[in-house]
């Protein structure tokens, strides 16, 4: 049998879990996990479902199209097991960008990185890259960020990449890129949203004498900072921590938060909803 992971939303109304767990069942399916939401504010419901099937997944496809066309479903359908192709984009920061590498290489990402694109050169990281992946050394100032943001976008393209990671990747996108990468591009941003903004944010939060500092992982979009939250965490400080004694604490939240926050993605266990998140935590 193969595993599928069937993800959807819609204008909520009555009889869609019925309907698409009975026609998992006549196709001889097995559900093996499934989550779902109605959020009452929008008027939408979520829902994900995961499932063993013997039937070819072009059958089912084919059959599921009836309750899609029947409840208006934005519906998604994947094998569990397949590798999502990921694109990641980093600065001089590298912290998050080596725990990704790590965390797929041991298994724990199921993801295949094709390339890393920084606007450093590759010297400037610490880390020692995976051998095969890729380094893109694309700089870039105010005057040439059309031309790099059309060259990461053709490596996009040419390597069918699924999801774009700014692993601490210190550049604004434009909002032309930001809207082609709708739905498809995660952020990390060193504070507990919203927060402390611009140069030396944890040297503010200390100078404030802040309890708590966090991070958080959220979609890009044309708002700065601003783009629907999949993820947060936090920490909590004391007044005897320096700003750099921060700044390291800082770098760990920003890596699980940021690593947990690709993982749902990849497992489809997150859907956007308006401003928002439907996560279906595992």
């Amino acid at each position: 049998m193969a595993d599928y992971i069937l993800t959807l939303r819609c204008i909520n109304r009555r009889g869609i879990v019925a309907a698409v767990a009975g026609r998992i069942a006549r196709h001889g399916g097995d559900i093996t996990e499934a989550n779902q939401f109605d959020d009452p504010e929008t008027g939408m419901f979520f829902m994900r479902v995961a499932f063993s099937m013997d039937e070819p997944e072009q059958d089912f496809r084919a059959a599921i199209a009836e309750e899609e066309k029947s409840f208006g479903l934005d519906l998604a359908l994947r094998p569990a097991g397949q590798k999502r192709k990921v694109l990641l984009l980093v600065s001089r920061f590298d912290h998050c960008l080596g725990d990704l590498l790590y965390r797929m290489r041991i298994g724990e990402l199921n993801m295949e990185v094709v390339g890393i694109v920084g606007n450093h050169p590759r010297e400037a990281l610490n880390l020692t890259l995976m051998e095969g992946i890729p380094y893109h050394y694309l700089p870039i100032t105010k005057d040439t960020k059309p031309q790099q943001e059309a060259q990461i976008r053709a490596l996009i393209e040419q390597n069918g990449v699924e999801l774009v990671v700014l692993a601490r990747y210190m550049q604004v996108l434009s909002d032309e890129f930001s809207a082609y990468l709708s739905g498809r591009c995660i952020n990390i941003h060193h504070s507990f949203l919203p927060g402390f903004k611009g140069a030396k944010p944890y040297h503010q939060a200390h100078e404030r004498g802040v309890k708590m500092i966090g991070a958080t992982a959220h979609y890009v979009t044309g708002d700065l900072d601003e783009g629907p939250i999949i993820c947060q965490d936090v920490e909590a400080v004391s007044h005897a921590d320096t700003p750099d004694a921060l700044v390291r604490k800082g770098r760990d939240i920003e890596r699980r938060v940021l690593a947990r926050a690709v993982g749902w993605h990849l497992e489809d266990r997150v859907l956007l909803n308006k401003r928002k998140t439907v996560v279906f935590m595992n």
